[in-house]
């Protein structure tokens, strides 16, 4: 269906939300990038044209849109139907644990189950007063080294990833949250290129899509840099490397906590004596284990 002659969605912010919530779920897409249903999804472009916070929700659905803000609603609307471009790419801002994130298409947008650990001080699996070193290994939007920061500021985080690209916006998001000080960015591969030394918390949601399956994705993953999903024929390749450097780097006690989503059954093959612990979170989400340095 053609969007670009489509009439103007609704004035009052309820009502657009509602109309453009149907015109999505008609339209089939397919979700996971910052929401997972076309109602989240819809709100998230009408409070955007309409330069709302949503910490007004839901007192602003009764708030109107001008007839700027509607046409310009109507060109995000066209792009997320015809182009399949995930919302958060449009409005440029999504949030983990809690916390505002600046994207664009240089990073994955963030969606990790890891966010639930992090607010919890990945408690009870360490002791919050031994975290003072940590490392976010594929850092991306710098999502996860930042939400780390959050939740335990005596601690300094190392933000490290291969695209020089994701490190810019990963500094964009290091100084909209004032974190100059503690989480530095650092370019590195893996484990090669990171600063001296052990950390207490090794966290990773890296790359774990085998490459076959990559093409397969739904449009709105082929927005995001092929970097980030692919890894290799198995889906395993970044996964080996973090359990093969882990000992040299981690503290005693210190914890490696992974994400390989769908993969998980591959891992637990291919490394069947060490000692996962598969976590399992409250509000959804899988595919993550952690293991302990004793």
């Amino acid at each position: 269906m053609a969007m670009t002659s489509a009439r103007l969605p609704p004035a009052r912010v309820g009502d657009a939300i509602a109309s453009l919530a149907r015109r999505l779920t008609r339209a089939g897409l397919a979700y996971g990038h910052g929401t997972d249903n076309p109602v989240d999804d819809a709100a998230a472009l009408v409070f955007h044209a309409g330069a709302l916070r949503h910490a007004d929700a839901p007192a602003a659905y009764d708030a109107r849109l001008d007839l700027t803000q509607r046409r310009y609603l109507r060109t995000l609307v066209r792009r997320r139907i015809e182009e399949r471009v995930p919302s958060a790419y449009l409005t440029g801002v999504t949030w983990f644990a809690g916390h505002e994130m600046r994207v664009d298409s240089r990073v994955l947008v963030p969606r990790s189950p890891i966010a639930e650990l992090i607010v919890a001080q990945f408690q009870p699996f360490i002791a919050t007063r031994q975290v003072r070193r940590i490392v976010d290994i594929g850092t991306g939007s710098g999502c996860i080294a930042i939400a780390c920061a959050l939740a335990f500021p005596d601690a300094v985080v190392d933000a490290s990833d291969v695209s020089a690209e994701a490190l810019l916006v990963a500094r964009e998001n290091i100084a909209l949250h004032g974190l100059q000080g503690r989480v530095r960015p650092v370019l590195a591969d893996v484990y090669e290129g990171l600063p001296e030394g052990r950390y207490d918390i090794i966290v990773s949601n890296p790359p774990y899509v085998p490459t076959a399956d990559v093409a397969a994705l739904p449009a709105e993953y082929h927005h995001e840099p092929a970097l980030g999903l692919d890894s290799g024929p198995e889906g395993l390749a970044h996964v080996r490397r973090l359990l093969a450097g882990r000992e040299a780097r981690l503290a005693p006690g210190g914890i490696l906590v992974v994400e390989v989503g769908d993969t998980d059954e591959a891992v637990a093959r291919a490394w069947p004596d060490l000692p996962f612990l598969w976590l399992d979170f409250e509000h959804g989400g899988g595919g993550v284990f952690l293991l302990r340095m004793e």
